[in-house]
């Protein structure tokens, strides 16, 4: 999957960074690279869009179907980390990065930030680690936290979005703890079953077809191309939401 990744990288890269040097041409302000100030306010802000990437590929299907392939394993462990997308950059999941060009980020700083903030995010992918420091935890992206984003049990569902900091998540509600008493299942909803990496990386893009191809009106397609996954239109879908609805009626 790492390979597959690198390689629509690569034959995408050319846009990418074309994209990225119009939007500077264009900027707003001149932020020089040799302001330390600079780099710091960069590092907030990459985190923030990040964190905007990361929530809308889990509520929006368009983007999850790009997404999903990190979270189709059913272990969790360092190789989890490098399961990553053949689709992304073609989709567009570079836009929430776009307004700091416009800003004046030049593109060399924000790929190099965007690049330390995923070298982070390698070392939460483990059950090794149980627990940081709880100051630790409340402020950063740790094993703990990032379990629970893996995880398909109701309560962590759709939770802990962070890249580094975990503040974002406790802004906007979507944190989530690991609890002892629910231990995290790992993988999708529907698990795929599959070593085949071509089902890894086209799988849900194959079921927007077929739901595409049933659907009556074109509301009802573009409902499940970019609505919740799991979305149908009698409202019943196994969406993040009705999961965790579902749940707390059973529990009541």
């Amino acid at each position: 999957m790492r390979v597959g990744n690198y390689a629509s990288n690569l034959l995408l890269a050319g846009a990418v960074v074309a994209v990225f040097a119009f939007l500077h041409e264009h900027r707003l302000y001149d932020i020089a690279p040799a302001s330390p100030w600079a780099w710091m306010v960069l590092v907030v802000l990459d985190d923030l869009a990040y964190y905007v990437f990361h929530r809308a590929s889990h509520e929006c299907r368009f983007w999850w179907a790009a997404h999903v392939n990190h979270h189709s394993s059913q272990e969790y462990n360092l190789s989890t980390a490098i399961r990553q997308t053949w689709t992304g950059v073609l989709v567009g999941t570079w836009a929430p990065w776009f307004p700091l060009a416009l800003l004046g980020f030049p593109p060399e700083m924000i790929f190099t930030v965007s690049g330390i903030n995923l070298l982070y995010q390698y070392w939460i992918h483990t059950e090794t680690i149980r627990r940081m420091p709880a100051w630790f935890e409340f402020l950063f992206n740790t094993p703990s936290n990032h379990r629970v984003h893996h995880a398909t049990n109701p309560r962590y569902l759709d939770r802990n979005y962070a890249g580094v900091f975990m503040v974002w998540d406790q802004l906007f509600g979507s944190f989530a703890r690991e609890r002892d008493n629910d231990p995290p299942r790992y993988g999708i909803v529907n698990n795929i079953d599959t070593f085949n990496p071509l089902c890894i990386a086209f799988h849900e893009w194959t079921a927007i077809a077929r739901d595409v191809g049933r659907a009556r009106g074109l509301r009802e397609a573009l409902a499940y191309v970019f609505g919740p996954p799991g979305w149908r239109p009698d409202g019943n879908g196994p969406t993040a939401r009705n999961i965790r609805q579902l749940a707390a009626r059973q529990q009541a």
